[in-house]
């Protein structure tokens, strides 16, 4: 048994946001009161508590990220599903849904299994993503039914857009006919030359194309049309542009517009294209980081309810690839460790959103976006939670990822997870 004492407990189903005492018993919360007898408690069980002062703390549901590298099969020199699965504990995830592009793809039963059947050897809950389309082709469209029975959590073929509007609209009919999410990559490689770096000033001091804002914007413009069209549950997977989240704004202002969700990254909420020429490779990713004026657009966008969630796009890379000019380094930075202090102080210490809202986008929406059972703090839920101290330093100097490519990497870092809790167990702990 573990008793939790003397947190602030916030959970966004509830709306409680309070100073409580929380019991676990086995994977379960079995209390959640002002100040529990935990003698009583230890009786009621019939064994010893552990039990843990949480004055000045936060505790929350554990966070549900959506979008997620762990490069298994495949690419397990970046990371694996074991050590990814570490360093969402340490940042307080108690939930990942995986992206479909490793190699094999995700498209069919053996890999979907492999990745299943590993995930479910780790302290997390591990879910995944099967591909849109066979392969990552964009040509013919997987057997979602099938896959989705297999237990595949939604379809993305994140990394690469679909450029034919005939297979997008194909795809969306297919997952309306199967209750399934799609999460989109919003990125028309005909707006681009040498992507990673916005088309700009960035662009400019290395001299180079980059990406033009209208990569992004052309394709959000033609998924919102085909998603009121027909129906579909999606996902703009890190919207970087302040013209989409402006035409997301406005379909969610449709009544047909209940089913489309945007997602922001803690990149994208934190930084501009300034840090590319700041950090250069380890600030490198698609969609690039943007303007001040866009990063700004995000913000807004979090505060009124257009941008429903917040997710990492967790994405390794070994130091070699990352050490190389900027047009020949891979695109992407890990974020699972970090993303939790990072949105706090963005959002919450500017007061942006609430404690509230900072747990509801990560956590709570995208749980309830997927249907997985998380987000959630109450009786009898399974018992995820993270505890978080807001006001501790600490230096990122040794992540538990495989991979280091983060321009946060030994900055010193307001705010750090205290203890991850998973299924009732203790899955990170870090108490000094």
């Amino acid at each position: 048994m573990i008793i939790l004492k003397g947190g602030l407990v916030i959970d966004p189903v509830s709306e409680l946001e309070g100073i409580r005492d929380i019991a676990i018993a086995g994977e379960k919360i079995v209390a959640i009161e002002e100040n529990i007898d935990v003698d009583a408690y230890t009786r009621q069980y019939g064994e010893e508590a552990d039990v843990y002062d949480c004055s000045g703390k936060i505790i929350g549901p554990g966070l549900v990220d959506v979008h997620v590298h762990f490069r298994d099969p495949g690419f397990t020199y970046k990371e694996d599903i074991y050590t990814g699965a570490k360093a969402a504990a340490r940042g307080g995830v108690t939930s990942v849904v995986l992206m479909a592009n490793t190699k094999p793809v995700v498209d069919n039963e053996e890999t979907l299994k492999y990745v299943i059947d590993k995930g479910a050897e780790t302290d997390i809950n591990v879910y995944t993503c099967a591909s849109i389309t066979k392969g990552l082709k964009g040509e013919e469209i997987v057997e979602m039914d099938y896959l989705k029975g297999m237990g595949a959590a939604g379809f993305t073929d994140d990394g690469i857009p679909l450029l034919e509007e005939g297979i997008a609209r194909a795809a969306m009919e297919k997952a309306v006919a199967t209750d399934s999410v799609l999460s989109f990559h919003e990125e028309d490689p005909s707006y681009i030359t040498n992507n990673g770096v916005n088309r700009g000033i960035a662009s400019d001091y290395y001299g180079i194309g980059g990406s033009d804002r209208m990569a992004e914007i052309s394709m959000v413009e033609r998924d919102i049309r085909l998603a009121l069209e027909t129906g579909a549950k999606v996902n703009f997977q890190h919207i970087s542009t302040k013209e989409a989240i402006d035409l997301i704004r406005d379909a969610k202002q449709d009544d047909r517009g209940v089913n489309i969700h945007a997602e922001a990254t803690p990149h994208h909420i934190s930084m501009t294209e300034k840090d590319v020429i700041e950090h250069g490779t380890l600030a490198k990713m698609n969609p690039p980081l943007r303007t001040e004026e866009d990063r700004q657009a995000i913000l807004a966008g979090l505060a009124d309810g257009t941008i429903d969630l917040i997710a990492t796009d967790h994405a390794p890379h070994s130091e070699e690839e990352k050490d190389k000019e900027i047009t020949g380094a891979p695109s992407g930075i890990i974020g699972l460790e970090t993303a939790l202090p990072v949105c706090y102080n963005s959002l919450v210490k500017n007061e942006i959103l609430s404690k509230m809202q900072l747990f509801c986008k990560m956590s709570t929406n995208p749980a309830r976006m997927y249907g997985i059972m998380a987000g959630e703090l109450a009786i009898d839920r399974t018992a995820d939670l993270v505890i978080f101290d807001e006001n501790r330093v600490k230096s990122f100097d040794k992540p538990l990822s495989k991979s280091k490519n983060s321009p946060l990497l030994n900055c010193k870092i307001t705010g750090d997870i205290i203890m991850t809790i998973c299924r009732g167990k203790i899955v990170y702990e870090n108490l000094k």
